[in-house]
């Protein structure tokens, strides 16, 4: 059974990830920013933990507990228990805030019994707020004026959207993570379906354009941690579509004990 509050929740992680968003800008609009290292080498900004602050202050309302890279030490003994919960990522696409591109997100997903219920994505430059949640649907609004689920559902697109009504099979791709296996696999359609078209992109936002149809699949065949795609999940499997393992087959689950996804296809 889904948790009962769960439309409440909708509202606070929506509150939560317009909110974490305006203080992103702040830092993005500034004429210099901090960044320092995370002891993977990975970029840490001003802006990651402005918008950590600004989520945990809204989610810890809730009574659920909150997963995120800054918890990943967390024993899976102790988080295992944690159902409903939430799973967080700040600031999806750290390199692309950093390169100034504007393709970076604010991602909040309630997971149930290890699936997604609901999810939210917010890109804080384009203004594009994605949100989903069981008995709901899927949305997308463009520069949201409210953070009340119902009010946006009738502002907003349901998703997804009306086909492109194009021959070419559009692909998905990272801006920052290529690979050879990537490669491989765009040759391997192309040889079975003629034209593709690749568009790069960073962030969740390459799971929400394959959610709202503007692009076919995404296959992800590198590494992803559970905060990096729980939201993008929940967006994609109320529009109808889903995110397998590219291994098995399954759809991909969360809380588990490695936080390591599998590689994936999003279609």
């Amino acid at each position: 059974m889904f948790p009962a509050d769960l439309r409440v929740c909708l509202d606070a992680a929506i509150e939560a990830a317009v909110t974490a968003g305006r203080a992103i800008m702040d830092v993005y609009a500034a004429s210099a920013y901090g960044v320092e290292l995370k002891s993977d080498n990975s970029p840490l900004t001003e802006a990651d933990r402005a918008a950590h602050s600004v989520i945990m202050n809204i989610l810890e309302q809730t009574p659920y507990s909150v997963l995120s890279e800054e918890g990943r030490s967390i024993p899976y003994t102790e988080r295992r228990g944690w159902n409903p919960l939430w799973i967080v990522d700040p600031l999806d696409g750290t390199k692309e805030f950093i390169k100034r591109n504007g393709e970076f997100t604010v991602n909040i997903a309630l997971i149930h019994d290890h699936e997604p219920v609901c999810g939210v994505v917010f890109a804080p430059v384009a203004r594009e707020l994605f949100f989903a949640a069981a008995g709901v649907g899927s949305f997308r609004v463009d520069n949201p004026s409210s953070t009340a689920h119902g009010e946006l559902c009738r502002k907003g697109l349901r998703l997804p959207l009306a086909g492109r009504g194009e021959d070419a099979l559009v692909i998905m791709g990272s801006r920052s993570h290529s690979s050879p296996e990537f490669a491989a696999f765009v040759e391997k359609v192309r040889e079975e379906r003629g034209k593709v078209e690749i568009v790069p992109a960073g962030s969740s936002l390459k799971i929400c354009r394959v959610a709202e149809g503007a692009a076919d699949m995404y296959p992800r065949l590198g590494p992803t941690m559970e905060w990096d795609i729980a939201a993008g999940h929940a967006i994609v499997k109320f529009a109808g579509k889903k995110i397998t393992s590219w291994k098995t087959g399954d759809e991909l689950r969360y809380n588990k004990e490695d936080l390591l996804n599998p590689w994936f296809l999003v279609q």
